[in-house]
This record gives structure tokens, C-alpha cells and sequence, in this order.
């Protein structure tokens, strides 16, 4: 009796050993998640576009041009381009004339101005045409031209006595012997010429081309003679 309660008694011991055992839990050592970071304070980043300076990362032009248009002073050019070039070419005091034959073509412009400053007329013609082109754009009564010719020591008092002529005749004195030629007076756009004999420039020279018109004599003039 005594051997099966000594069995029985470390049988429970055992029994209760064990079931102790399985009711321990492990204890978690691994060491918690942090927690999600907090963002700090800070003040909200100012994302207005820059002056100018567009959002979507284009770039426009600053001179508020379109995108591909040509900037019209880059290209020097400005309206009226090619009648301003062809006016600014005339107001140049040109050189000597150029001579065809037995004639020659000169202009006269807004600027008061004509586009040669002398005329050789060839030996060899008995007599010469001057063909005259105003190409400016302003009316014969307020910037008309015209071609005179005389010798140079009569030119002041020719243009004196074709002011008082006034602007019916052309601003040329009528039966002017000391005219040697003279064209009709003329507007923007308009041509006229004039047709004499040779041999009246080859005497009492030098001789002088002049617009008649009030207070052009000054600036349109140039020199005439035979060579």
C-alpha cells in the first residue's frame, strides 16, 4: 500500500509540474513599434508664382510678345519700311549723276533734298533732258520740286523773282532770260522734265540746278556744266 501511494503522490507531482509548465506564457521582449512621428509645426510654403513667371514651368516672353512673334524694332523695321528706306536713300546728298545718253533721272524727296549733287552733261549731245521724280509723299502746295537751271551768280535773285512769281507760275519769274531751263513744279509721286539746247551751258558758266520752290534753294542745289 505504501509503494502505490508513493507512485501515486510523484505521479501527481509530475502531473502538477507539468501543468504549471504549460501555464507560464513567454513573455514578449521585443521592443514596441515607435509611434508615426509627429510632422512639426511649420508655416505653409508660399507657391504664388513669381512676377512673370509662370506655374506650369512654360516660359513667356517679357516683353509680353507671343510665344514665336519677332520683336518688330529687332528687325529695324517699322511701317512704311521700304518708302522711308527709299526716301532716307534720296536724302543722302548724292555724287555726280549718273548720265544715259543725252539725258538724266534725279530725285527730289520730302527732306528737301536731291538724291544727286551734280550733273556732267557729254560734249557730244547738242541737247539734254533732266527727268525729275519727286518721291516723297507730300503735295505739290506744301513740298513741291522742280529743276531750274541758271548760272550760279544769277541763282538768288532767280529764286527772289520766282517767289514773287508765286506758286501759279511755278515759282519761276515767265520770260526769264537768265533761265536757261526749268521743269514744271511737281507733288509727291509726280514726275516732270525738261528738254534744252547744250549750248547755252557752255558760256558764262559755272552753272547751277535749283528748286524753285520757297526756301528749298538752300538745300537743293547742285552744280551743272558740259564735259
Amino acid at each position: 500500500m505504501k509503494f502505490h501511494a508513493s507512485l501515486i503522490a510523484a505521479a501527481c507531482a509530475l502531473a502538477l509540474s507539468a501543468c504549471g509548465g504549460e501555464s507560464q506564457q513567454p513573455v514578449d521582449t521585443a521592443a514596441p513599434a515607435p509611434a508615426p512621428a509627429t510632422p512639426a509645426d511649420t508655416a505653409p510654403v508660399d507657391t504664388a508664382p513669381v512676377d512673370g513667371a509662370p506655374v506650369d514651368g512654360t516660359t513667356t516672353p517679357a516683353t509680353g510678345t507671343a510665344p514665336g512673334a519677332t520683336d518688330p524694332t529687332a528687325a529695324g523695321g517699322t511701317a512704311g519700311a521700304g518708302t522711308d528706306a527709299a526716301t532716307a536713300a534720296g536724302a543722302a546728298a548724292g555724287g555726280e549723276a549718273v548720265v544715259t545718253g543725252c539725258s538724266v533721272a534725279i530725285e527730289g524727296n520730302d527732306m528737301m533734298k536731291f538724291n544727286v549733287s551734280s550733273i556732267t552733261v557729254p560734249s557730244s549731245c547738242s541737247e539734254f533732258t533732266i527727268n525729275l521724280t519727286h518721291v516723297g509723299r507730300l503735295p505739290e502746295a506744301a513740298m513741291g520740286h522742280n529743276v531750274v537751271v541758271t548760272a550760279a551768280s544769277n541763282m538768288a535773285s532767280v529764286a527772289a523773282d520766282g517767289i514773287s512769281a508765286g506758286a501759279s507760275a511755278g515759282y519761276v519769274k515767265a520770260g526769264d532770260d537768265r533761265v536757261v531751263a526749268a521743269t514744271e513744279m511737281i507733288g509727291g509721286g509726280e514726275s516732270t522734265s525738261v528738254t534744252f539746247d547744250v549750248s547755252k551751258l557752255k558760256d558764262g558758266g559755272p552753272y547751277q540746278f535749283f528748286c524753285s520752290f520757297p526756301g528749298h534753294a538752300a538745300l537743293m542745289k547742285g552744280s551743272i556744266s558740259v564735259g
